[in-house]
């Protein structure tokens, strides 16, 4: 399954109404510790269809990043049935994202 890029207008019905645990990575383009983190995220989406995987760029989507107070990046939030049910931030191994779904 591909990322799919989240914005204020399709958040809620990509994550808070999806049936699949949900991985959000807040990241944004000038950050080095996120683009080490992408690669990982990215694997993750395409070896896994029963998870969704989603980005937030903080710049680009502030008011998001605001909502789930997002203060630092890369900041990985899960989700199950429409709930927060995990929170990483910084840069982790594939095995401690998993671990958070």
């Amino acid at each position: 399954m591909s990322v799919i890029t989240l914005t204020k207008d399709n958040f809620e019905t990509e994550v808070l109404k999806s049936s699949k645990p949900v991985l959000v990575d807040f990241w944004a383009e000038w950050c080095g510790p996120c683009r080490m983190l992408s690669p990982v995220v990215d694997k993750i989406a395409e070896e896994n269809d029963a998870i969704k995987v989603c980005k937030v760029n903080v710049d680009e989507q502030p008011e998001l990043a605001q909502q789930f107070k997002v203060m630092s990046i890369p900041t990985l939030i899960t989700f199950r049935e429409g709930k927060v049910h995990n929170i990483s931030v910084g840069v982790i191994s594939k095995e401690e994202i998993l671990n958070l779904i």
